[in-house]
């Protein structure tokens, strides 16, 4: 069983950093989906690919899937970079602004 161990990035409706510092391991699908013609939607005869387990630490997902003979890749997470303002979101109606400010 092959698995995949990854930190989960934010979803595209927050803007925020909930939900997104924990590590997730769940495991490759070993078959394909399939389109059901009667109803259109797509299932698997993989009941693995529905299992996600949520650790504190990588370091944790990594000895539970050592513990368990897994073959596991740890995928890398890209950080977001923090922009910060020097006065916050008030910077944008200055009346001291140099440039010009459009939408």
């Amino acid at each position: 069983m092959q698995a995949r161990i990854y930190q989960p990035s934010r979803s595209a409706m927050q803007s925020g950093t909930a939900k997104t510092m924990s590590w997730i391991l769940e495991f490759v699908p070993s078959s394909a989906r399939k389109l059901d013609p009667l109803m259109g939607w797509t299932s698997s005869s993989d009941t693995r690919s529905q299992v996600q387990i949520a650790f504190d630490t990588q370091e944790a997902a990594v000895a539970y899937a050592k513990e368990n003979d897994l073959a596991y890749q740890v995928l890398a997470s890209n950080k977001r970079r923090i922009i910060k303002r020097r006065r916050g979101y008030a910077e944008n109606f200055a009346y001291e602004r140099r440039e010009t400010w459009t939408h």
